[in-house]
């Protein structure tokens, strides 16, 4: 299919490329042991960019027939005729040897859906077990997904791969004494033999339990410490920051910046696209292939991520991060499995304060302005003093600027999880301000 799509457009003279996408996905949730919904859908369809003199047409078709792939070509040509010309847009370009990555599980496709139920259910379980506080389970999720991907184009493309992955998340509420917390916790790998429903629910049930009779503190500028479900959010914010089209915008506050010191020593980020640990593949979605892009190294700014137009317009290589949401939209910039870890055990970090603020939860992360880097959101969290956890703490912000929280961490942890794609550990931070009675 892909090919006849590029034998018509060759016939009319225009670069080309065809992105074929098949995808299955299953939804599950369980809330007090019983099923509360149950979906399966499947959708495959075929994105076809056209490139004419600059100009950029695409075009999109689920009917998958040879009439509808030419007329999909054709309908592509039509729209270059009305979009502006740009130099920079090209296809990549070359016939590439792609990385061996294991990124099939057949334990996902083998297990039943009775069986994947089952897997919420006992998350659900083995939080009420936990602790007699949890009231109500709101949730108790499963899901997964299967994808078969083909990428050809006109300048020597030709890419093809089959991926899945699978996840849990809960989310719960404990009471005690008039109050009321939640609790939520999530996993997700290309193996279904690493979900361990009991780990889900024992952290949900800790995470609410110990934010139970929790109260404001005055306003003050304390060493912090985010665990890594924290630490992620702000990783979604940090991988903005360095999409080469943001930066070419100015619209990212680390512009101008390459080569640079823009964080502390012991920083160091890495987007990999083909880390086992997250969600690997040998190519991105343009037929790139995907490979370890070192951001941030030992606090200084060293690349930024790059597609194929935002490589052209740089004079430099794609790092293979071409995303797309779907085969119905056209490429950009995106992250793939960004980290960020150390050598610290967590508990370290913890012990070694006389005081602090371990940051638990943080509300509002889309507010944080990219181009200069300002943020204050809601967050929760517990008192550190004397290198122990103490009381629980909510109702307050955290303030100030990414640039500087970036210069102001002094302990990376050990920990790494990954939560979709952002791979996070605990950090310390040596300032924060909090805002509160």
């Amino acid at each position: 299919m892909a090919e006849n799509a590029l034998e018509v457009a060759a016939k009319q003279r225009v670069a080309a490329e065809a992105f074929l996408l098949y995808e299955r996905e299953l939804g599950l949730e369980v809330a007090g042991g019983e099923v509360q919904s149950l979906k399966q859908a499947e959708q495959a369809g075929m994105g076809i960019r056209v490139i004419k003199a600059g100009r950029v047409g695409f075009a999109y078709s689920s009917d998958l027939s040879d009439r509808a792939i030419r007329e999909t070509v054709d309908h592509a040509i039509a729209i270059a005729d009305y979009t502006s010309t740009d130099k920079y847009n090209v296809l990549p370009r070359g016939k590439f040897t792609y990385p061996v990555v294991e990124t099939y599980d057949q334990g996902i496709n083998e297990a039943s859906v009775e069986e994947k139920i089952a897997l919420a259910r006992q998350a659900e379980d083995f939080a009420r077990a936990h602790d007699n506080r949890v009231t109500v389970v709101e949730r108790s999720a499963y899901d997964d997904n299967e994808f078969i991907c083909v990428i050809m184009n006109t300048e020597g493309i030709c890419a093809a791969g089959r991926g899945n992955y699978c996840g849990q998340h809960i989310y719960l509420v404990a009471e005690e004494d008039g109050d009321a917390q939640s609790g939520f916790a999530m996993r997700s790998s290309q193996h279904f033999s690493d979900l361990s429903p009991r780990e889900l629910g024992i952290e949900a049930a800790i995470r609410a339990g110990r934010s139970l009779g929790a109260r404001s503190i005055a306003s003050a500028h304390l060493p912090c410490i985010m665990e890594p479900a924290v630490t992620a959010r702000f990783m979604t914010i940090l991988a903005q920051l360095v999409d080469a089209g943001a930066v070419q915008k100015n619209k990212s506050m680390l512009a101008g910046k390459l080569g640079q010191i823009v964080a502390a020593p012991v920083v160091n980020l890495v987007d990999d696209g083909l880390d086992p640990a997250g969600i690997p593949f040998p190519f991105d979605a343009e037929g790139v292939p995907s490979s370890r892009n070192i951001i941030i190294e030992n606090g200084i700014l060293r690349s930024f991520l790059y597609d194929t137009y935002t490589a052209e317009k740089d004079g430099v290589q794609s790092t293979g991060n071409a995303q797309r949401a779907s085969f119905r939209a056209l490429p950009g910039v995106g992250a793939t499995n960004f980290t960020i870890t150390g050598p610290n055990r967590p508990e370290a970090l913890i012990s070694d304060l006389e005081e602090g603020f371990y940051i638990t939860d943080v509300m509002g992360m889309h507010t944080a302005n990219p181009v200069s880097g300002d943020f204050s959101v809601g967050a929760a969290g517990i008192m550190i003093e004397k290198g122990r956890l103490t009381f629980p703490v909510r109702g307050i912000t955290i303030a100030g600027n990414l640039g500087q929280l970036l210069q102001d961490v002094n302990a990376v942890g050990n920990d790494l999880r990954f939560f979709g794609s952002r791979g996070a550990s605990t950090i310390r931070l040596k300032n924060l301000s909090i805002g509160g009675k």
